[in-house]
C-alpha cells in the first residue's frame, strides 16, 4: 500500500498556569479536542504514538484514554520526538499497517517546578555517557551556549543578533491569546537581562509552562469521514547526532542539516517554497542555527539572515507563528505544538496571526542539545 497520511485534527489542552491537572489530564483533554475536531471518535483510533513521565509509554497513555491500539510508537528523542513519530505514523499508514493514528503529550513541567517535584535542570549524567560530562557542571544551557560562543566566533554573529530572535518570538506572540508572555520586548530588554549562561540572558532561554497537545493523523481514504480540511504531510527526516559534546564533530551545525535535505526532497520542495516554520527554539541560538541546516540561508549567514524583522508575521519567513518557545509555552517538550500551530496555519485559522495564503509549513523539532532532528513538511493541498 502507498497511502498518503493527512492531518485530521489538532488541539492544545489548556496550557500556560495548570495547577490542577495531572499530565495524564491534560494528554485526555488534548486528545478528545482533536477527535472531535477531526469527526472521529477514540473508537476510530487504532494507532498511538506518546511518550509519558510513567510506566511503559504509551502503554500507560493507551490505557489512560481507553484506547487498544494495533500500531505505537514511543520513540524519545527529546523536542524532536513528535516530527519523528508524525513521520513514523505517515509511514504506517503508507503501508497499512494503521489507519487513525493519534498523537499526544501533556506536561506540567512548570507545576512541578513551583511544586518542587523536579529541578530546574535536567540531571542525566550519573550514568551513561553523560557522566564523563557532568563533573565539569557542563548541564544543558551550558551545551548551547558553549555552541553559540563558537557560531559568534566563527561566523561573526552578534549577540543582538541571537537577542532579534527572541524579540520577533515575542512580537508573534501578541496576537496569540493563549500564549504565556505577550507584553512587546526590545532588544535593550534581552541584553539587559540577568545572565544564565554567557552569553544567553534570561530572555535568550525559553519559558517554562504547562500544557498538551495532541494531532489526529490518518489515511487519505478516511477523508471523507472527517469534519475538518485535512493538512497533507509532504516529506520528512529524521536524524541523530551525538549524545556528548565531546562527539559533536560542529558546534555550528545540527542535525537539522541532514533531516532538512531529507525531508525536501521527498516532498519535491525547496526552502523557497515554505510560507511558514515552525521551529523549536529552547534558546534562541537552536533557531538561529536551525534556519541555515535547513537552508534557508548559507551557514554563518543566520545572523544576517534574521535581522530586519524577517522571522516576524509580516516578515519574509513567518517563524513561529504562535510566540515559540520563547513566548507561547514550552511544557518539557514542544515538538507537538510545532505541529499543531502548523496544520492551524495552513487552515488559515489563526485570526490576527494568520500569515496570508499559507500553503506550505516546515515543522522541524530539535531534541537534546542538537542531538536529534525530525523535520516535516506539510501541505494545504494534496501533491500532485
Amino acid at each position: 500500500m502507498s497511502r498518503r497520511a493527512v492531518i485530521a485534527g489538532v488541539a492544545l489542552s489548556d496550557v500556560g498556569r495548570v495547577d490542577d491537572k495531572t499530565p495524564y489530564a491534560l494528554m485526555a483533554q488534548a486528545s478528545r479536542r482533536a477527535l472531535a475536531e477531526a469527526g472521529l471518535t477514540p473508537q476510530d483510533v487504532d494507532g498511538l504514538a506518546s511518550t509519558s513521565q510513567g510506566t511503559l509509554p504509551p502503554a500507560d497513555v493507551g490505557e489512560y484514554l481507553g484506547l487498544r491500539p494495533r500500531w505505537i510508537d514511543s520513540t524519545a528523542v527529546g523536542g524532536a520526538s513528535w516530527e519523528v513519530m508524525l513521520a513514523h505514523a505517515a509511514d504506517a499508514i503508507a503501508a497499512g499497517r494503521a489507519d487513525v493514528v493519534l498523537l499526544t503529550y501533556g506536561s506540567t513541567a512548570r507545576s512541578d517546578l513551583r511544586k518542587g517535584l523536579r529541578g530546574a535542570s535536567l540531571n542525566w549524567g550519573s550514568r551513561g555517557p553523560l557522566q564523563w560530562e557532568a563533573p565539569y557542571g557542563h548541564s544543558l544551557i551550558s551545551k548551547y551556549a558553549m555552541a553559540a560562543r563558537r557560531h559568534m566566533h566563527e561566523y561573526g554573529t552578534t549577540i543582538e543578533d541571537l537577542a532579534e530572535v527572541a524579540v520577533s518570538a515575542r512580537f508573534n506572540a501578541k496576537d496569540n491569546p493563549e500564549a504565556y508572555y505577550r507584553d512587546p520586548i526590545t532588544l535593550d530588554d534581552v541584553l539587559s537581562g540577568p545572565m544564565i549562561a554567557d552569553p544567553f540572558t534570561k530572555l535568550h532561554c525559553c519559558i517554562r509552562s504547562d500544557g498538551g497537545a495532541a494531532a489526529v493523523v490518518v489515511a487519505e481514504d478516511r477523508i471523507p469521514d472527517l469534519a475538518s480540511e485535512p493538512v497533507w504531510v509532504l516529506g520528512t527526516g529524521e536524524a541523530t547526532s551525538h549524545m556528548l559534546t565531546s562527539q559533536w564533530d560542529d558546534l555550528t551545525t545540527g542535525p537539522a542539516a541532514v533531516t532538512g535535505p531529507l525531508a525536501f526532497a521527498q516532498a519535491g520542495l525547496s526552502p523557497a517554497d515554505v510560507d511558514v516554520c515552525e521551529l523549536y527554539d529552547a534558546f534562541t541560538y537552536m533557531l538561529l542555527a536551525t534556519v541555515e541546516d535547513l537552508g534557508f540561508c548559507a551557514k554563518g549567514e543566520g545572523g544576517a539572515f534574521v535581522r530586519d524583522g524577517r522571522l516576524r508575521l509580516g516578515g519574509e519567513l513567518p517563524t513561529n507563528t504562535d510566540g515559540g518557545g520563547l513566548s507561547a509555552c514550552h511544557p518539557g517538550q514542544r515538538g507537538l505544538f510545532l505541529i499543531v500551530e502548523a496544520v492551524r496555519q495552513l487552515r488559515g485559522e489563526c485570526g490576527p496571526r494568520q500569515v496570508p495564503g499559507a500553503e506550505v509549513a516546515c515543522v522541524s523539532g530539535t531534541g537534546g542539545w542538537f542531538c536529534s532532528s525530525g523535520t516535516v513538511l506539510l501541505g494545504a493541498q494534496r501533491p500532485a
